[in-house]
């Protein structure tokens, strides 16, 4: 009788505890629309430049192109050059490589995937797949797999090491998200069986390996862990080091 009250009076403070949360702040996963409106609990401070460029900005309206000598590639009065001037929650895992092999996707694309498809919308919004990035840039990107052919890349962005193959439909990123490009993947690929193919692998942990976690990708996983409530195990048991 005596552990049985103790365990009843252990189960009121655990409510008493939850009953103070606030359900906004309460870790979990989101869809992407959610996810988007989350993102400014993530990249403040330190964190808040792109993942392509290394550009800082203010706020979705506002990139400080003189942080990292961008340039836009395209002609102003063209749309894309518009998308210049923003940014956009990139996925560095494609919804097209997220979703090309579901039955949504083949019925109606991502449209019809984010509407009703569970699996589709927990990996379209989480978190660790997530950064910002030069709308130009993203829109260059498309659903191009990532890849490296060149080590003296001829720039398109002013400065920017990043490069994009229209032709070949491949883009290359500075060296600088590479490794945070590598550890996204194998984090999708292990959370969602998102498929790598032997190439790919083989290139990712090439990237894992040459470079490494650093204190700003730390300090991403922590802060997405108290907003999504899981971390990217590739990069937080490397933080523990």
């Amino acid at each position: 009788m005596k552990r049985i009250g103790t365990l009843l009076l252990l189960a009121v403070f655990i409510a008493i505890a939850w009953s103070r949360v606030d359900p906004e702040e309460a870790p979990h996963h989101y869809n992407y629309k959610q996810a988007s409106q989350q993102m400014r609990r993530i990249y403040y401070g330190d964190l808040q430049e792109t993942l392509y460029c290394g550009c800082r900005y203010q706020d979705k309206k506002h990139v400080d192109f003189s942080t990292c000598d961008f340039a836009p590639r395209d002609n102003p009065k063209r749309k894309s050059f518009k998308r210049a001037q923003s940014i956009e929650w990139e996925h560095m895992v494609t919804a097209h490589n997220m979703g090309q092999h579901l039955p949504c996707w083949r019925d109606g694309g991502r449209k019809n995937c984010s509407a009703n498809d569970t699996t589709f919308k927990l990996m379209e919004g989480d978190l660790h797949n997530l950064y910002p990035a030069i709308g130009e840039v993203n829109g260059d990107r498309n659903n191009f797999m990532y890849s490296q052919w060149t080590n003296n890349p001829e720039p398109m962005y002013g400065k920017c090491k990043t490069i994009v193959d229209f032709k070949l439909k491949k883009a290359q990123p500075r060296e600088e998200a590479r490794g945070i490009i590598a550890r996204a993947y194998f984090y999708m690929e292990k959370t969602y069986g998102v498929n790598l193919s032997k190439q790919d692998r083989k290139l990712f942990e090439a990237w894992d390996k040459m470079y490494p976690v650093t204190e700003k990708e730390c300090e991403r996983d922590r802060r997405i862990f108290k907003v999504q409530g899981d971390h990217n195990p590739f990069v937080y048991e490397k933080c523990k080091q």
